[in-house]
């Protein structure tokens, strides 16, 4: 199994009356299953324009979350949502509301989590169609709470000076999501990842370096975590990586290529694909792609922060330039993230989002035909 041929990070633009409808819940205006009856007719109407575009596999875009990653991490048993005035990271524009994550039990997955029930209407409405399940890596979990927190970071006494035991919890926590989503239906399932966006940008690392914390031993901890979660996988469950640097009203919070990151992450992390942005200047250039063993690689060269749509043949030079480090054939095509991370969206239209889908489809058609 391999990522599509051209794919989708995940994450679609809320439509105007999903928008309302969150407003008007969280002014009390409409109950909850008011709500949610909202989020299902937005849903519906989604999946079925996924499969006009003719997308391999839908995602139900995300329409039922704030944040791409905090609602599924804050449902986790043992996760508390913290309200902060300011967000960890600095983005390099608009911010978002300020939010973080705390221990106040060992972590495990709730047999009534959220998700599942999310999971099983997008399986539902798309009838047959394959789909695509998106939730955030595990190395989020401890970046956001043990990582960018560190200076406030109190562990319970389970995790006290025994990281090995959070590590652990971790494992077991996201091997029952996987199997619980996977008795659902879920045969796709992609890890969101913001870490290595981090993890790349030099300033970043000197930050954390100034209080301590050795990234490249971090990092070699999130890929033996990962590697563990996977192991034994089904063989007909497909598992991808994407890596962001900041996706938020079309800015970004990191900048720096792969190079620092790829002999620790392309060289010994067991997913079946990474989607890699490379959209601009500030994700570097290809080079780093000589550590990718046999995992698929989705170059994310076509942008979802911004309308303009790129020349063709600019892609395909692109495309070439990448066969220097990873034959075509473990190649593939999307955008360079979703549309929508937060449910405030990037600033594009609609029309614009679907635009950009085409001419990823397009090119792969075109490319790899």
């Amino acid at each position: 199994m391999r990522p599509y041929r051209y794919d989708i990070v995940g994450s679609f633009l809320r439509p105007e009356q999903l928008k309302q409808a969150r407003k008007d819940y969280k002014e009390g205006k409409i109950t909850k299953d008011q709500l949610t009856q909202v989020e299902n007719t937005c849903i519906d109407d989604l999946v079925k324009k996924e499969k006009e575009a003719g997308l391999k596999a839908v995602t139900d875009g995300e329409f039922r979350r704030a944040f791409w990653h905090m609602d599924f991490l804050q449902a986790l048993n043992g996760v508390q949502y913290v309200d902060q005035e300011n967000w960890s990271v600095e983005f390099k524009g608009d911010k978002p509301h300020g939010a973080t994550l705390t221990f106040t039990d060992r972590i495990s997955f709730p047999e009534d989590h959220p998700f599942l029930n999310h999971f099983k209407y997008l399986y539902k409405v798309a009838d047959d169609y394959p789909t695509k399940l998106t939730i955030p890596s595990p190395s989020m979990l401890h970046l956001i709470t043990c990582v960018r927190s560190y200076e406030t970071y109190t562990p319970i006494d389970y995790y006290k000076d025994h990281e090995d035991h959070l590590f652990n919890d971790i494992v077991q926590t996201y091997k029952d999501a996987i199997k619980a989503f996977y008795n659902l239906g879920a045969r796709y399932i992609q890890f969101d990842d913001t870490s290595w966006g981090e993890f790349c940008d030099q300033k970043k690392r000197d930050h954390y370096a100034s209080l301590g914390i050795d990234v490249d031993e971090v990092a070699k901890h999130y890929v033996d975590v990962i590697n563990r979660i996977i192991e034994d996988k089904p063989d007909d469950l497909l598992i991808t990586m994407h890596i962001c640097r900041g996706n938020f009203r079309s800015t970004w919070f990191s900048s720096g290529g792969y190079e620092k990151v790829a002999p620790i992450l392309f060289a010994n992390c067991h997913v079946d694909g990474f989607f890699l942005e490379y959209d601009n200047e500030r994700s570097g250039d290809f080079k780093p792609l000589r550590y990718i063993k046999d995992q698929y690689v989705v170059l994310g060269l076509v942008t979802s922060k911004f309308a303009p749509l790129e020349r063709k043949d600019d892609i395909k030079a692109r495309i070439k330039e990448a066969t220097e480090y990873v034959p075509l054939d473990h190649l593939c095509l999307s955008t360079q993230c979703g549309f929508s991370s937060t449910e405030e969206g990037n600033k594009i239209t609609e029309h614009d989002q679907w635009k950009k889908i085409a001419l990823v489809k397009e090119l792969a058609e075109e490319v790899w035909s």
